[in-house]
């Protein structure tokens, strides 16, 4: 089945600017991620940047850059500029992988693409992984997902969901996990159809969405069906500050 990998990697983040140029053993973390994602199965891995050093870097290395604009106020809409200028078609299917990913397995990339090109009614597929620990239960930084019998997602959010009444209603109350209850972290990475783009920046923010701060909601706001997967590996976590940063340098040495 044929896809394509966008990899946003913008530099002015606000925690961490210039993060995707951030040296990990020798290379930049953008050229880390893109070379997992070549060896995923998709037929195009594309460098999606609003900087100029960015993009002389990641052609030095390679790969195919797209210069976007510096105003998006999302990831998705810089993902749908992309499509848009390379005149992709409203069927064709596009992974967004973050571009502070440097350890994203690409078996996972693989797998979220196949599952929306198999759901013929899913404009989205993302994935998920068990929550084990109580603290991430309650953590409103580890976001939440709720799915079907069939994996169509029910709802996403930072509370704890579901919410096992009986359980924190007990004695022991949130201090340990209940037993018999399935939940699921959600994992960042999406497939889109490039419709489903298209229509997703004509769309207002929707109401849950500014609640939770989750931007998926606003397609389910929408009617558009979400495809979720627990993940068949896990990928280790993302960079976001420095300290994480550090972290990933010592799993390359190591």
């Amino acid at each position: 089945m044929a896809f394509s990998v966008v990899i946003p990697a913008r530099f002015g983040s606000s925690r961490f600017p210039g993060k995707p140029l951030a040296d990990i053993a020798g290379k930049p973390m953008i050229q880390h991620v893109y070379e997992r994602a070549i060896q995923s199965e998709a037929q195009r891995v594309i460098v999606a940047t609003d900087d100029q050093r960015i993009a002389d870097i990641a052609k030095g290395f390679g790969a195919e850059v797209c210069m976007t604009s510096a105003d998006h106020p999302s990831g998705t809409d810089r993902l749908q500029e992309v499509v848009h200028s390379l005149g992709f078609y409203a069927d064709d299917i596009v992974v967004n992988v973050q571009g502070d990913e440097p350890l994203i397995p690409p078996r996972i990339i693989n797998q979220v693409a196949h599952n929306l090109g198999a759901v013929s009614d899913a404009s989205i597929a993302t994935l998920c992984e068990p929550v084990t620990d109580i603290d991430s239960v309650l953590n409103p930084n580890v976001v939440k997902v709720v799915a079907d019998q069939n994996g169509r997602a029910l709802y996403f959010s930072r509370a704890p969901i579901p919410w096992p009444r009986d359980a924190f209603n007990s004695e022991a109350g949130q201090q340990v996990m209940p037993e018999g209850v399935n939940f699921q972290r959600h994992i960042g990475i999406y497939a889109y159809r490039v419709k489903l783009l298209n229509d997703f920046v004509q769309w207002a923010p929707a109401p849950v969405e500014e609640t939770e701060c989750l931007e998926q909601l606003r397609a389910m706001w929408n009617g558009a069906v979400i495809h979720v997967e627990e993940a068949d590996e896990l990928p280790p976590a993302g960079v976001d500050t420095p300290e994480d940063l550090e972290r990933i340098r010592h799993l390359f040495e190591s």
